[in-house]
Parts: C-alpha cells; structure tokens; sequence
C-alpha cells in the first residue's frame, strides 16, 4: 500500500492529492493508495481516505506502507525514516496557496541529496518518483543505528 500524507496544516494540498488520484486513475500507479488529506477540500475518486488519523492511525500506516508519499513536514518524514520506508517528499508552496512559505523546499532538497528521500518539485515527476521509490531504500547514518541498538540493548529491547 502506498500511503499519502499532507499533514495536519490548515492550508490545502489538493495539488498532491489530485496527481495521485490522477495517477491511479491512469493505472499509472497499480498499488493500492490510501491518504490522509487533512484539509484539502479535494475529495480523491480513485483511492480510499480519511481527512485526519490519529497518532496510533498514523504510525499503523506507515508500517503497513510500501512507499510513503508526504509533504515536506517534519513529523511525517521522521516516521517514514524510522520505520525505514521508501519516501517520496513532495514540498508544499507558497505559490499554491499550500503554505505560508515555501520552506519545505528547503527540507526536501536536503532529504534528497543525503539519499533519505526522493524529492519531488514538479508534479509531472511524481510517477517516475513513485516508480524509483519501489527499489529505493533511504540512507540511515551508521551512528544512527548503533546508538539506536544501543539503547535497545540497555533497555533489554534488543534480545
């Protein structure tokens, strides 16, 4: 399952739903999808959905996701990471009416060039991105793990 998120921001992102729904429409993407759209006031056609997840929702779809599709925000792509997910970072602008600036720019072309993300600025790029995504696997700082298993082990969560 490929799982879309736009996060809990007040503005829109119908821009990135309306590609997806699109793509899936087109057999452009085969997998399933499901979104959470926060509040976008485009409705998807083609795939299944729910405006707002809660903490446990959320977590639950990460984990059960093949490919994780998000907006540029920082809590969806640090559950993407840490659950090891392929994901597709597709920023919100200022341009669109998605945000009140466009920092998320920021974040995606850093994800992207240290190999945690594959960051998407034009839409028409979005189903090559998604296919990429399907044998990509994000870059997770060896300090990273090892503190993680360390911790792990201290805790006795690691046996």
């Amino acid at each position: 399952m490929i799982f879309v998120t736009v996060g809990t921001h007040t503005q829109q992102f119908n821009r990135l739903l309306e590609k997806v729904d699109e793509l899936v429409e087109g057999k452009k993407i085969k997998e399933e999808v499901f979104a959470q759209t926060g509040n976008s006031s485009f409705e998807p056609k083609n795939f299944s959905f729910k405006k707002f997840l809660n903490a446990a929702e959320f977590e639950e779809k990460i984990g059960k996701s093949s490919i994780v599709i998000s907006h540029g925000g920082a809590g969806a792509i640090i559950s993407a990471l840490r659950h090891n997910k392929p994901l597709v970072v597709v920023p919100r602008l200022l341009e669109f009416k998605e945000h009140t600036n466009s920092h998320q720019v920021d974040l995606a072309k850093a994800l992207h060039e240290k190999g945690k993300a594959i960051a998407v600025f034009e839409l028409n790029g979005l189903e090559n991105a998604v296919r990429k995504a399907k044998s990509f696997s994000p870059k997770v700082s060896e300090e990273r793990k090892r503190l993680v298993k360390a911790l792990n082990d201290f805790f006795g969560e690691g046996k």
